[in-house]
């Protein structure tokens, strides 16, 4: 017995849109519940009231939450990312620079006579590990 046969394709199409709309719904309330507790302009009653909000009446809470608070959404996702990409630049130059700059030092001290050439190639290939 064939079960496709028996759902018409616009109810596969109908449920399809059901499912893709409750997943973005999800998202949009995870979303809006993240951005509550990241926030710190606004103490612990207040992210409780939001929170109660949300939950009681969804659907109008998440609306007037992105209504009300659209800006203060997008100005602290920004200041997220660029937070972001400031810890990694700085995990980068830390990995990558200390080498290069204990690498610079032993030459100067190559340079100026302070350790031999072997000094130097064994301080390259500690920084270089």
């Amino acid at each position: 017995m064939v079960f496709a046969a028996d759902y018409p394709f616009m109810d596969v199409l109908w449920s399809m849109i059901v499912f893709f709309f409750w997943v973005i719904w999800i998202w949009i309330v995870i979303t809006v519940l993240i951005d509550i507790f990241r926030r710190h302009d606004i103490g612990g009653f207040a992210k409780a009231a939001w929170v109660v909000f949300v939950v009681i009446l969804p659907w109008l809470g998440v609306l007037v939450y992105l209504i009300a608070q659209h800006d203060g959404m997008r100005e602290r996702s920004i200041k997220q990312a660029q937070a972001q990409k400031q810890e990694f630049d700085q995990y980068v130059r830390d990995a990558a620079g200390g080498s290069a700059a204990e690498i610079a030092q032993a030459k100067q001290l190559l340079d100026s006579g302070a350790i031999t050439q072997a000094e130097f190639d064994a301080l390259k290939a500690k920084a270089l590990a």
